[in-house]
């Protein structure tokens, strides 16, 4: 049994939030997701994250990262077909594109390829003027006051 949700009354009573809104409308239409390659998803620290994912049999040639805008795309594509005679095929070889969706400011510090695992590295890097700041407040100073000007009320006579 599948669940829909209706996200149209957060639409009419929430401003600046249409790209979460968006993306948890998408990901509830999400039928049965393709499971291959398997991947993790770590965060290593505050701001870093890290995705492996399993991509035995593929070279480096073989594999493309591209980030645009906030989507993370990992794509893989056997360079040739392997013309051998097989009684048994287990390792995977078909071509695949995984999409990973990006929060804003994640960017990909570095990608590397050691015994079938690739390994991306991320990073949230939150521009100065978004960051919190502390404000100092001033120390109450002997401020001139502006001289008050009365208004003279004419007296009936």
């Amino acid at each position: 049994m599948r669940n829909s949700f209706d996200f149209s009354p957060l639409f009419r009573s929430s401003i600046g939030f249409d790209r979460m809104l968006s993306a948890l409308e998408t990901a509830s239409r999400i039928e049965t997701a393709d499971n291959w390659p398997p991947y993790d998803i770590a965060k290593t620290s505050e701001d870093d994250y890290r995705i492996t994912m399993a991509v035995a049999g593929f070279s480096q040639e073989e594999l493309a990262i591209t980030q645009e805008q906030n989507m993370l795309m990992v794509s893989g594509q056997k360079a040739g077909e392997d013309k051998g005679e097989y009684l048994h095929r287990g390792i995977a070889g078909r071509a695949f594109q995984r999409r990973f969706e990006l929060a804003d400011h994640v960017k990909v510090v570095g990608a590397s390829l050691v015994n079938g695992l690739l390994t991306i590295d991320l990073k949230r890097e939150i521009p100065e003027e978004m960051k919190p700041r502390r404000i100092d407040i001033a120390a109450d100073k002997a401020v001139p006051k502006a001289a008050t000007k009365k208004i003279e009320e004419k007296q009936a006579a």
